[in-house]
């Protein structure tokens, strides 16, 4: 790209931030009626997405620090005293992410708006979906410490909510703890709490580490700590700090062994808390990897760096395996994110040019593809009341073609299948890894090899559901409609719920035929990123 469209000025980021958190406070403080909370809803979250595209067009051509300044940025004095500013910025790194969130949070307010758990609660939940998009639009705009960490805490708290509140009532407990109590109110409060307990010991370790670097470097100013590329910082003070911060922000990865949050809080949480906690919330300990550790901290990652990728390929593998087992089709989906989490770990793991842009690009694949996902299970748990694989209806290609088909197709963009986004993160990673003998020594090209097993683990647990949903064993015909009694009728994905998901189709194929379309923007910031690591 050669120069940027001046649509909007530095003042954009900080509506960004502030518009849904505005929209937000309204729906919590009016009590509107459930229609006119989720009208609101996807008003607020399409001006989001219109300012984010009229934001990302005027930073572009996408520089990153440390080699400029941002493409777009705000900075200005916020607590004097500490020396911490309101810094936010948007570059190469953060934009993709930045619409990313913009899009499925208006696709998430649209879902709302025919699928509504409870009328009389409608709009918290919608107040929560915002708060959560303005939280996560702070931590990917935030280019000061104290701001990243307010940013990143801010979505913990909608997000709680949304699983404790408004998840399956329905659920049992089994899914939690192997228990086998009733589901219901008890059930949703245990996945609630237990996302709470480990994101909130994350985020005290990652305070450690971010307070470690402020007080040693005497700043929080991530432009000038990435300039600095840690020179200032000795190398026993870089590793305790990268120790800390990637502890930290690996809990919210979600990285094995510290994933096993995730599965229930999927499970439990509705579908628009699903598509939120897959394809938003996991991005935030990535990007935090990339954007705080690698330009921060960048000898005291390679130290570690071996440790990030044996766990992230432990996880691929872990995952894969247990998704081949799993019965349960939403937490099917839970547990691939893991693994596809894995690929992003071991990218940023290799720090190399080609395992940075295949994780940043996996980040993106992944929220489209996963949010697609279970935007497919909601629908088709809301038609059969359960996502039990044994309890599910056959041959969705004949009885349900729409929603069989995107159940297709959102498989095979989760297996890495050629010509769609989920193929290139994983490529790239794998193949930072067989180059990182500068980071990961010895186990680089181990690390790479299993990882490429991982994506044929992938095919086998994605293909035996589709074996088991779209045609059924060996091409049996329909199973009787025996789950909702006799004369039963499951009606087939409506226009609107195709409407809601098409656009995750489209950005999947496109970005899968071109990938150079998101290459070409982080390309140059993960340059200037590497530019300024040792």
């Amino acid at each position: 790209m050669t120069g940027g469209v001046d649509l909007v000025g530095p003042w954009a980021l900080a509506v960004l931030v502030a518009l849904p958190l505005a929209g937000a406070l309204v729906l919590l403080g009016r009590g509107l009626p459930a229609r006119t909370a989720t009208r609101v809803g996807v008003t607020i979250s399409g001006l989001t997405l219109l300012l984010a595209l009229a934001a990302a067009a005027s930073a572009a051509p996408f520089a990153a620090y440390p080699g400029s300044r941002p493409g777009l940025e705000l900075d200005l004095d916020w607590i004097p005293a500490l020396g911490v500013h309101l810094h936010l910025g948007l570059d190469g790194i953060s934009v993709p992410l930045v619409l990313l969130t913009a899009l499925l949070t208006l696709l998430v307010c649209l879902h709302l708006v025919r699928v509504q758990p409870d009328a009389g609660r409608v709009g918290g939940l919608v107040a929560c979906v915002l708060a959560v998009e303005g939280g996560a639009l702070g931590t990917f705009l935030a280019l000061d410490l104290v701001v990243f960490f307010v940013a990143f805490e801010t979505v913990l708290v909608p997000m709680w909510f949304v699983i404790a509140r408004w998840g399956d009532s329905g659920q049992r407990a089994s899914t939690l703890a192997g228990s086998s109590r009733p589901g219901g109110e008890q059930a949703r409060r245990e996945a609630a709490n237990r996302f709470v307990l480990f994101t909130v010991t994350g985020s005290a370790l990652m305070l450690l580490g971010l307070l470690l670097v402020a007080m040693r470097s005497g700043t929080t100013d991530l432009v000038l700590l990435a300039q600095r590329g840690g020179q200032d910082l000795a190398l026993g003070v870089q590793t305790v700090a990268a120790c800390l911060l990637v502890a930290g922000l690996a809990v919210k990865a979600p990285m094995f062994p510290l994933h096993t949050w995730l599965p229930p809080a999927h499970t439990i949480a509705p579908t628009a808390g699903s598509v939120l906690l897959a394809g938003v919330l996991l991005k935030l300990g990535t990007y935090g990897l990339v954007r705080v550790v690698v330009p921060v901290v960048p000898q005291g990652l390679r130290e570690i760096a071996p440790v990030l990728g044996a766990f992230g390929v432990a996880g691929v593998l872990w995952a894969g395996l247990a998704c081949f087992v799993e019965r349960d089709l939403k937490r099917l989906i839970a547990l691939s994110s893991v693994a596809h989490m894995g690929f992003v770990l071991v990218g940023i793991a290799s720090m190399t040019p080609e395992g940075l842009q295949g994780a940043l690009f996996a980040n993106v694949a992944h929220g489209l593809i996963t949010g697609l996902l279970f935007l497919v299970v909601g629908a088709v748990k809301d038609r059969h009341h359960t996502a039990e694989l044994a309890l599910l209806d056959r041959n969705l290609r004949d009885r349900l073609p729409r929603l069989g088909w995107l159940l297709a197709f959102g498989a095979l963009a989760g297996l890495g299948l050629p010509g769609l986004a989920g193929f290139w993160g994983e490529l790239l990673a794998i193949a930072g890894a067989w180059r990182s003998d500068s980071a990961m020594g010895a186990i680089s090209r181990p690390v790479a090899v299993l990882a490429a097993v991982g994506t044929a683990v992938a095919a086998a647990y994605l293909l035996r559901v589709l074996r088991r949903l779209w045609h059924g064993p060996g091409g049996a015909p329909a199973a009787p409609a025996s789950l909702g009694g006799p004369g039963r009728f499951i009606g087939d994905a409506t226009r609107h719920e195709v409407v809601v998901m098409m656009p995750l189709v489209a950005a999947t194929v496109a970005l899968g035929v071109l990938p150079a379309i998101l290459l070409e923007v982080t390309g140059p910031a993960v340059r200037a990123l590497l530019a300024g690591a040792p």
